[in-house]
C-alpha cells in the first residue's frame, strides 16, 4: 500500500548568518522529496547584529528575547512559503525546526535557540525542534545531521558522490550509494563563508558579506599567513568531527585582518576555505569522484574558481552545482531538516553515526504537539 503524501516545512538558520530559509516539501516516504516553495526571510542588519551579540556572549535577559524573535522570523519564513504556493497551514503535517545554533561544543554540548511553542501555536502543526541534542547525548558531535538526507535522497543510485556544503562552515558527506549508510563518510572541514563574509566586513562595514567575490578579487592571498593557518589541528584531525563560529568566527577574522588589513585578508580566507575542503576531500575519499556543492559559497565566483584548482590537483574530482541535478541549492539544508522531521514523527533515526561519532542511531528532536 503506497504511503500518503506528507507536506512538511523545513526551516534553517545557519552560521553564515544571512536569514532564515523555509522550504516547503512533499515527501513520499523517506526516498522521496519533491521541493514545492522554497523562501529566504533576510536577516535586517539590526538583527544579525543581535544573532552576533548572542554568539559573542550576550547576558541572559537578550538570549531569552531572541529565543522568542527566532521563532517569530521562522513564523514568518514559514508563512512566506505557504502564501506563495497557495497551500494553507492545516495541510501541514509537521514543522521542523532546528532554531540557531549559538554555541557548538561537542561532545559537551550543541546549544539553540529558537521556541518551538510560537510556531506550533501560530499555524496549530505539529513542530519537531532540538535534532542535536539527542546525538550528543549519545556521545556524537551533533554535526552534521544533513547526511542523512545525503544518504536518502541525494546520492547517486549506482556511483560515489560527494556531497559538498559551502555554508558558515564547509562539510561533506561522502555515500557509496543512495540509500546505503555502510561506507557512509561525513564530516566538518573547517570554515566555510563565514570566515570570508567576516573579514569582507572588516574591509567594508557597510558590506554584510562579500557579494559577488568583488572583495576578494582586489586581494592577493598572503602565502605565509595562509601556511599558518593551515596547521591549525582541526584541519589534521580524522573524522568524525564539526565546528562553528566559536573557532572560525569573528574574533578569528579579526586575527587574519589585523594580520594583513585589507582585500587581501578576504583573498585569503577564501583560499584557506578551498585548500581545507579540497584537502579533506584528497585525504579521506577516492580519487576521480564527482563534488556536488551547495550552499552560499556556490554564490562565490572566487571561492567556486579556487576550489575547482585544488580539487583538479587532489585527485581530479569534477565539481558540480547541486542545481544542476536536483533543486536550487540554497533550499537543500531546510529540505533535509523537513525529512529529519518526518523521520523523528515516524520513529525513524535521522543521524548517521559514521558521521557524528554518536554510540548508534538515534532518533532525534522533541515534538511539540499542534
Amino acid at each position: 500500500m503506497t504511503e500518503q503524501p506528507t507536506l512538511a516545512v523545513g526551516l534553517m538558520s545557519g552560521t553564515s548568518l544571512d536569514g532564515m530559509d523555509a522550504a516547503l516539501v512533499r515527501l513520499q516516504g523517506p526516498t522521496q522529496a519533491t521541493l514545492l516553495g522554497f523562501v529566504t526571510r533576510p536577516y535586517a542588519p539590526e538583527e544579525r547584529a543581535q544573532i552576533r551579540s548572542a554568539l559573542n556572549g550576550a547576558p541572559p535577559s537578550t538570549l531569552a528575547r531572541l529565543h522568542v524573535q527566532l521563532a517569530e522570523w521562522a513564523a514568518d519564513a514559514v508563512q512566506s512559503v505557504l502564501w506563495s504556493t497557495g497551500v494553507p497551514a492545516s495541510d501541514l503535517s509537521l514543522i521542523a525546526f532546528p532554531g540557531q545554533t549559538i554555541w557548538h561544543e561537542p561532545p559537551v554540548v550543541s546549544w539553540q535557540l529558537g521556541e518551538p511553542a510560537i510556531l506550533a501555536e501560530r499555524f496549530g502543526v505539529r513542530v519537531v525542534s532540538g535534532f542535536r541534542a539527542r546525538d550528543v547525548a549519545a556521545g556524537g558531535q551533533g554535526a552534521p545531521l544533513v547526511p542523512m538526507a545525503d544518504v536518502l535522497l541525494f546520492a547517486s543510485v549506482d556511483t560515489p558522490r560527494i556531497l559538498l556544503n559551502l555554508g558558515g562552515m564547509a562539510n561533506l558527506t561522502y555515500v557509496e550509494r543512495r540509500a546505503l549508510d555502510d561506507g557512509v563518510l561525513a564530516f566538518d572541514t573547517g570554515p566555510g563563508v563565514a570566515l570570508i563574509d567576516a573579514t569582507a566586513r572588516l574591509v567594508d562595514a557597510a558590506a554584510s558579506y562579500d557579494r559577488d567575490g568583488e572583495i576578494a578579487a582586489r586581494g592577493r592571498v598572503n602565502q605565509e599567513i595562509l601556511a599558518e593557518l593551515l596547521a591549525d589541528p582541526f584541519f589534521a584531525a580524522p573524522p568524525p568531527k564539526s565546528t562553528g563560529r566559536e573557532r572560525f568566527g569573528d574574533d578569528y577574522a579579526a586575527a587574519l585582518y589585523r594580520r594583513r588589513p585589507g582585500p587581501d585578508a578576504v583573498a585569503t580566507a577564501v583560499e584557506l576555505t578551498a585548500q581545507t575542503v579540497a584537502a579533506a576531500i584528497g585525504r579521506w575519499t577516492p580519487a576521480g569522484v564527482e563534488v556536488v556543492a551547495s550552499g552560499g559559497g556556490c554564490h562565490h565566483p572566487g571561492l567556486m574558481a579556487a576550489l575547482a584548482r585544488q580539487l583538479e590537483r587532489q585527485g581530479k574530482h569534477p565539481l558540480r552545482r547541486f542545481d544542476e541535478l536536483f533543486f536550487p541549492g540554497d533550499a537543500k539544508e531546510a529540505v533535509a531538516f523537513a525529512l529529519l522531521g518526518y523521520l523523528t514523527l515516524h520513529g525513524q533515526p535521522g543521524n548517521v553515526p559514521a558521521a557524528t561519532g554518536a554510540g548508534g542511531p538515534r532518533v532525534l528532536g522533541a515534538v511539540t504537539p499542534a
